[in-house]
Order: structure tokens, then sequence, then C-alpha cells
């Protein structure tokens, strides 16, 4: 009797410590940031606010600002670089069914749940780019209209995000 007395007693203690773990979980929740008018890549310093295209921003552990990214395929590469050992707590990129492309704005998306437009005719601020949306009805619109390929965000590779610029390919250099 005094073991499952025992046993009931620790069994509640492990549901309450779970619970607890829940709660600060919940309570550690990442949003993203809006984009102003002084808001630069991590990457290059270039200004958010000057460039079309989808942006994205990554939040690391114990870092109180995110790193901003000017274009999805830079925020790519750096996310699936092997170099890459930060703790990541939230992905974010812009909803490209509702943001202006040309002065994308606000409508930030987890990227994890996202779906994707590889190779398509638009162009964000470093050239070509990866169009990002909340809905894949609009996805699949944009890639009939500019073109491309939709893809999942677990579906883009590290090869698809080269940020030579075309420099490695370009035969008049």
């Amino acid at each position: 009797m005094k073991l499952s007395r025992h046993l009931l007693v620790l069994a509640a203690a492990a549901a309450t410590a779970l619970t607890g773990c829940s709660k600060s979980d919940t309570a550690t929740a990442v949003t993203p940031l809006s984009i102003t008018q002084g808001t630069s890549c991590s990457l290059d310093g270039m200004l958010l606010a000057d460039y079309p295209g989808p942006k994205a921003q990554i939040h690391y552990a114990g870092q109180a600002e995110p790193d901003f990214f000017c274009d999805t395929v830079e925020m790519f590469h750096t996310y699936l670089n092997p170099e890459q050992i930060r703790t990541v707590e939230g992905l974010f990129v812009q909803d490209m069914g509702r943001a202006d492309w040309d002065e994308p704005r606000d409508h930030w998306i987890d990227a994890r749940t996202a779906f994707y437009v590889h190779g398509s005719k638009r162009h964000g601020s470093m050239g070509p780019t990866i169009a990002s949306f909340a809905q894949e009805q609009d996805a699949v619109k944009f890639a009939a209209e500019y073109g491309g390929k939709l893809y999942r965000f677990a579906d883009v590779t590290p090869d698809m995000v080269v940020l030579d610029g075309g420099a490695l390919h370009d035969k008049s250099m």
C-alpha cells in the first residue's frame, strides 16, 4: 500500500513538472518584429525597407534582437549552413500572398510552415529569390504567373541558396 501511494505521489510530481515546462515554453514564445526604416540586414548591412521581395528574421536563444535578412535566400543560407550551431527560437518570413512585393511590410509567418516558390522570374533585394507564402494556393498562383517550383521548408536544400551571386558561373569574368 505504501509503495503504490509513493508511486502516486511521484506520478503527480512528474505531471506537475511537465505542466510547468509546458507553461514556460508558451511564456517564451517568440514573435516577429516589424521592419523599420533603419532595420538592416545582418549579413551585409543593407536597409531592408529599401528593397523589394520577401524578408526574413531568425531569433536566436540568448540574443535580444533577431538577425534580419533582406532576402529569404540569405535566411535559408544561414539557417542551413553546417557551421550554424546557435539555437534558433523563431524563424519568420513574409507572406507574399498578403505583402506588397515592391514594399513588403509585416505579414510575418512561421518559416517552417510556409510554402515557397524557387526559380521564379521575380527578384528580391539580391536578385533571384525564394518567394514565401502562408497559403499553398497563393504559392501555386504565383508560380503560374512568374514561374518556379513549389517547395516546403524541409525541401529547400543548401545548393538552392548559394550566395555567390552567380559569379561562379559567370564566363565573362
